[in-house]
């Protein structure tokens, strides 16, 4: 049987000549909420060996349960065999101890948007982490470049900002910040690449690419609806067949989750202070009343356990 071809020698000049050093043998994620759980399937679907990190074991519990339910509904409608599911969950380690991650050269954040909380994750990984590991953060509005001065060494921070489903968005943005070295940058797209993502190289700017230029669309989608002009079904139907989008704006936005995309909206509004990302009323009134998305059951639209429409 041949020898398996390892993954340095088949991408970036830079990953190739560390020959003996599997980097991308064990790689953490912080965080097992929806997103992280996206990462951490897609990672082990690439035959990668992933450490789950949650802050209690009820939180590592739950992450866990909720990754294999998510991939049960896959394997109903034939996206997973039971086989392919088991290779996956034998790859995902969980655990609590932030600790865990010391063997890691790569970590991937994917808690919640929120900057110091992103910081102090950051913080306590490289006081007992790899000096020389890449952090990732999975942030879609935050600035790289200010979570990187808290890092000895802010060359190796960078951002990777997947889209949810992450399993089955084919893309990603990778986000420089000011210092990310060029090195950071070829290793976390070569692991983008291995994962099967298509990567693009943005350099920092609030929003990115995807956020910034998603969000004016779903806060008019919303003032049409708030101001009568049509209901959520005909918003939706106009957008997917006038524009040939899979989903219309406002579903999409349940599937995002109701209060990310105000948080994100607000993060804009007060970066960039431009009206297009002024959160409309509607949307903050859905998330008072606790009509979250998906994830909940109702948005704009309800659905059953599966997350398909009702």
């Amino acid at each position: 049987m041949a020898e398996k071809l390892r993954f340095e020698d088949l991408e970036s000049p830079i990953v190739r000549k560390r020959k003996g050093d599997d980097r991308f043998h064990m790689v953490g994620v912080i965080g097992l909420g929806v997103m992280g759980q996206g990462i951490a399937e897609t990672l082990a679907g690439a035959g990668l060996e992933v450490m789950g990190v949650e802050k209690d074991e009820a939180a590592l519990k739950a992450s866990l349960e909720g990754l294999s339910r998510t991939m049960d509904i896959e394997i109903k409608r034939w996206g997973k065999t039971a086989s392919e599911k088991r290779a996956v969950l034998s790859r995902i380690h969980g655990t609590v101890k932030l600790s865990d991650l010391k063997a890691c050269d790569i970590v991937i954040e994917a808690v919640d948007e929120h900057f110091d909380t992103k910081k102090k994750i950051l913080t306590e990984f490289y006081a007992i982490g790899k000096e020389n590991a890449i952090f990732i953060s999975n942030t879609a509005t935050l600035s790289l470049s200010k979570l990187a001065e808290s890092a000895k060494h802010p060359e190796r921070v960078i951002g990777m900002h997947f889209l949810n489903p992450v399993p089955f968005v084919p893309l990603v943005e990778i986000v420089r910040g000011m210092k990310t070295s060029n090195e950071t940058f070829a290793i976390v797209k070569s692991l983008a690449q291995r994962i099967g993502k298509t990567p693009v190289e943005v350099f920092e700017y609030p929003g990115f690419i995807t956020t910034r230029t998603i969000l004016p669309m779903l806060n008019e989608a919303m003032h049409a609806l708030m101001e009568g002009i049509a209901s959520a079904e005909d918003i939706d139907t106009a957008m997917r067949l006038g524009y040939a989008m899979q989903v219309g704006p406002l579903e999409m936005a349940d599937a995002m989750g109701l209060d990310e995309v105000l948080m994100w909206m607000e993060t804009l509004w007060h970066e960039l202070g431009e009206p297009r990302y002024r959160p409309c009323p509607l949307l903050r009134r859905m998330v008072r009343e606790g009509k979250l998305g998906k994830k909940v059951g109702e948005g704009y639209f309800k659905y059953n356990e599966d997350g398909k429409r009702l």
